[in-house]
């Protein structure tokens, strides 16, 4: 808008002469102005004193001023929703909201920057990794794609008798901008019903948790796997391939695995023919051991042979296409053997099961020659 030559006074003052007698033509010849300014001031200013039009112009002046703090404040709230999703605190997070704000909003980089609270230096220039975290995040990536079920803290458990310096925050970062999350699969919501408590065992070779996981070959042959679990070492006794598994040859199996590891105490099953067979049910009475069954349809009553099964699944049946019985038992037992041995687990102490099995044999043979009543004679 473009402004006027005349002061507020003055144009009230041209306003007091017209409503004095004097002519309206004669007026505006003698100031030179024309007669269609005249009448746009007496709308705007007819029947105002001086004071009364000098409070006018200064609120319009405010309220310009307000006007335009509106709209920055506005274009800042845009700038902000655009660039923040979330919380955000790291810095690596800030470059990308003002970058986000530079391409989508009409700001400035001063203005994001300062939205943002990075400093203008920062934004221009990013840290370069070091040698050591790049080595790191090779090393991630390599893990997470042999590994592909494994989260960053499995991931970490790995990492460190190799960088034992690194913590768990900085393999999150490194796993978080390689775009390395698992995709989290929905559970199945059941009707709520009551749960039977697991009774932990206490020592190795107390209770062995058994089940069964089936799968087929390419030519469509149907495998079936019979896995063995210690309920308090979880370490996996054994796993057994073939096309078929009877009673008679769940019992075989047993006898063979109890030649290194001995008998347990109890075996925890579900209700297949397998387990309630004659053969079966003869095994564990003529070696005294305890059966315990579940109740029909309570899977959850078998929990650590459950958890177990569905790591099997998704680390090794998902993983893999087999084509021969020969080649599913050979990858089944090196999978076996990297889960005792290499893998770490989060009940043991994230560390693996047969080292943690290792550990409590050590620990119970100190106690014995600690308490041992002969050496303290």
């Amino acid at each position: 808008m473009r402004k006027s030559r005349f002061t507020t006074e003055q144009i009230i003052g041209f306003l007091k002469q017209v409503e004095a007698g004097m002519a309206v033509a004669d007026l505006c010849r003698q100031h030179g102005f024309s007669p269609a300014s005249f009448y746009q001031w007496r709308a705007k200013y007819g029947g105002m004193e001086a004071d009364e039009a000098k409070r006018l112009r200064e609120l319009e002046v405010e309220n310009n001023r307000l006007k335009r703090l509106l709209a920055e404040a506005h274009l800042d709230i845009e700038a902000l929703k655009i660039g923040f999703g979330g919380k955000t605190l790291a810095p690596q997070r800030k470059r990308e909201v003002v970058r986000r704000m530079l391409d989508l909003t009409e700001v400035s980089e001063r203005r994001a920057c300062r939205l943002a609270g990075l400093s203008r230096d920062a934004y221009r220039h990013p840290p370069i990794p070091s040698t050591a975290t790049q080595a790191l995040s090779t090393r991630i990536v390599e893990l997470a794609q042999v590994r592909r079920r494994f989260g960053y803290r499995r991931l970490h458990d790995l990492l460190r008798p190799e960088f034992p310096d690194v913590n768990h925050k900085k393999v999150y970062r490194l796993y978080s901008e390689a775009n390395l999350a698992v995709r989290r699969r929905r559970k199945a919501r059941r009707p709520a019903s009551e749960r039977v408590a697991l009774s932990p065992a206490n020592r190795p070779n107390a209770v062995w948790s058994m089940g069964f996981v089936s799968d087929a070959l390419a030519n469509g042959r149907r495998l079936k796997c019979l896995t063995i679990a210690d309920d308090f070492s979880h370490e996996c006794v054994d796993i057994v391939v073939d096309h078929g598994i009877s009673g008679a040859y769940v019992v075989r199996m047993l006898d063979q695995a109890a030649c290194f590891r001995g008998y347990p105490r109890a075996v925890r099953t579900d209700n297949g023919p397998e387990f309630t067979s004659r053969a079966f049910i003869a095994w564990t009475q003529q070696h005294g051991i305890e059966h315990l069954l579940i109740e029909p349809g309570r899977p959850m009553q078998n929990g650590y042979i459950e958890s177990f099964n569905g790591k099997f699944r998704d680390e090794c049946l998902n993983e893999h296409w087999f084509t021969l019985l020969t080649q599913a038992r050979d990858v089944i037992a090196d999978w076996r053997r990297d889960y005792n041995e290499v893998r770490p687990h989060s009940s043991c102490g994230r560390i693996p099961p047969s080292q943690f099995a290792a550990n409590h044999r050590t620990k119970q043979a100190n106690n014995a020659v600690t308490f041992n009543p002969g050496l303290c004679q």
